[in-house]
């Protein structure tokens, strides 16, 4: 176990406005972060060079940037580009859900912790404004810990892993509020799911949309970049 002065986290860092308020947030709480991210044939890479930009200004001591090919297995809007994006809300689950996305990253994230030796694990799933994914609810994630701690040595010799979720029960306009206090700058976040080259959001995405519609409930400018 580390002390409280070298406690290290995993951080997955999407380069949203949700992962982004997840970094501030460990560093607000004294991590040392370790920034995951991960090019998984996602549309643009636009969220990546936000992930980047904020690794760099929260000062996390490492960024990796993984890469991997679930666009090679479809099923998706965001890695299929025969599948459009839909532009409308829909009470089901929509076609931009990543088949078992958060188990793969969660996953990845598992094994760098137990390398660096960190037993803390910080991910920025929602359960409240969200677009109705499994892989973000609550019971997703303590089924993941029981399982992380039965899988690793770290955890057999007595070192539990912790899955941290502090935006769990947030909603939108609470973590924008949260983001802001901690020194997020909303700007330099991509939440869409087709993002221009320059980082430009469509405005009307299911991303999009949860976006603007948090920014409207907590009262604040909303900085987007829209094209």
């Amino acid at each position: 176990m580390q002390n409280n002065d070298s406690k290290k986290a995993v951080v997955l860092l999407s380069g949203g406005m949700d992962s982004v308020t997840v970094l501030a947030l460990a560093k607000s709480q004294g991590y040392s972060v370790y920034a995951l991210s991960f090019e998984y044939g996602q549309r643009h890479s636009s969220e990546l060079a936000a992930a980047k930009r904020n690794a760099k200004y929260f000062k996390a001591q490492e960024h990796r940037i993984i890469t991997l090919d679930m666009g090679a297995l479809g099923g998706s809007a965001l890695t299929d580009h025969s599948i459009d994006v839909p532009t409308e809300a829909s009470d089901d689950i929509p076609v931009t859900y990543v088949p078992a996305r958060n188990t793969v990253f969660l996953s990845y994230a598992l094994a760098w912790a137990e390398v660096l030796q960190a037993n803390d694990i910080f991910i920025g799933v929602n359960a409240v404004d969200y677009s109705g994914y499994p892989d973000c609810r609550p019971e997703f994630i303590q089924a993941f810990e029981s399982m992380a701690n039965l899988a690793t040595k770290t955890a057999v010799e007595g070192n539990k892993l912790k899955i941290h979720t502090p935006l769990i029960d947030l909603t939108k306009a609470e973590i924008i509020n949260l983001g802001l206090d901690n020194g997020v700058n909303y700007a330099e976040t991509i939440s869409c799911y087709q993002a221009n080259t320059k980082g430009g959001a469509c405005g009307e995405c299911d991303a999009c949309r949860l976006r603007k519609q948090g920014f409207v409930d907590a009262g604040v400018k909303d900085i987007t970049r829209y094209t």
